[in-house]
């Protein structure tokens, strides 16, 4: 039996607060809903900051009776910036599998996620993580599986190499510099959604631009991008450790992804004993909010699991 208690109330947004996890990093931080709802940790993707967890979507989870949380990773929006630089030679070089040292790990960016749920008090919580944020949480279980409640991964991989690869076409992209500046910024990131977004459930230009433009403002970091981008690449391959958890989970995958390969979506979820898997003909490497109720809803059926 569920737990959650649903509302119909408008719930309740905090402004954007700021909490110490150590090695002298701070994470911003904002929370949706009643504090003593079913605590739902939600963690982004490459390059992206918590305001690509659309506000609207954090909404229909609180509503579902969650207390969610949204963060920035470190490297992202108003975070922590880390001093250390990482050259596109280096990234080369991970990406053909030679030797190439990381600022930070994916175990890192794991434990931020676990410091941030110290600091609000949660012994425990449903951990649901987009693309890098997916490794983040599937991290977060298997190094820290008292922490994790649930386990939803979206659009992600279990970091084994022969899954969930990037279309060769967007490569070039990835590793492209880009030009200074917040006009720049925006055009090349209304381009470049519009090729990895959902074909079935396309996002208007003018609704890319406006989160471009939002992120931008936030605090956008090329080299924090890279960093980030190295601590992917340098992952290790989860898949045995995922075999060993014992927790509801959930996998989701579109099957238009050309970011991460659908394959990475079939291997978390074949990894996990008794996980859930949705693939959605159409989606891309996006949240249309189309599927928003879905994805709630399966979300939900998850923690409920942990009841």
């Amino acid at each position: 039996m569920s737990s959650r208690r649903v509302s119909t109330e408008a719930p309740a947004v905090s402004e954007e607060l700021f909490a110490p996890v150590g090695n002298e990093v701070e994470l911003c931080y904002q929370t949706f809903g009643d504090p003593d709802g079913e605590p739902m940790l939600l963690v982004m993707g490459l390059g992206g900051p918590m305001n690509w967890w659309d506000e609207d979507f954090c909404r229909l989870l609180a509503s579902a009776g969650f207390f969610v949380v949204r963060y920035d990773n470190r490297d992202t929006g108003r975070s922590t910036r880390i001093r250390a630089r990482v050259s596109r030679g280096q990234l080369v070089r991970a990406f053909s599998g030679r030797k190439a040292k990381a600022p930070y790990s994916m175990s890192d960016l794991a434990s931020d996620g676990v410091a941030l749920m110290d600091h609000l008090g949660w012994d425990s919580a449903h951990v649901a993580g987009i693309s890098m944020g997916g490794m983040v949480v599937q991290t977060i279980a298997v190094e820290h599986p008292k922490r994790v409640r649930s386990l939803t991964s979206i659009m992600s991989t279990t970091g084994r190499r022969t899954v969930g690869w990037q279309d060769p076409r967007i490569i070039p992209a990835l590793l492209a510099p880009r030009k200074p500046g917040r006009e720049s910024y925006v055009e090349t990131s209304v381009a470049f959604w519009g090729v990895i977004g959902s074909p079935e459930f396309p996002t208007t230009p003018e609704k890319l631009a406006k989160r471009a433009g939002e992120t931008f403002d936030r605090g956008y970091s090329a080299s924090g991008m890279m960093r980030q981008m190295m601590a992917i690449l340098k992952q290790e391959d989860r898949t045995h450790r995922l075999r060993s958890l014992r927790v509801p989970a959930l996998v989701i995958h579109g099957t238009a992804d050309k970011m991460v390969h659908v394959s990475g979506g079939r291997s978390t979820a074949a990894a996990i004993p008794g996980a859930e898997l949705i693939t959605i003909d159409g989606m891309g490497h996006d949240l249309p909010p189309e599927l928003w109720s879905q994805v709630v809803e399966a979300i939900g059926r998850t923690a409920d699991a942990a009841s």
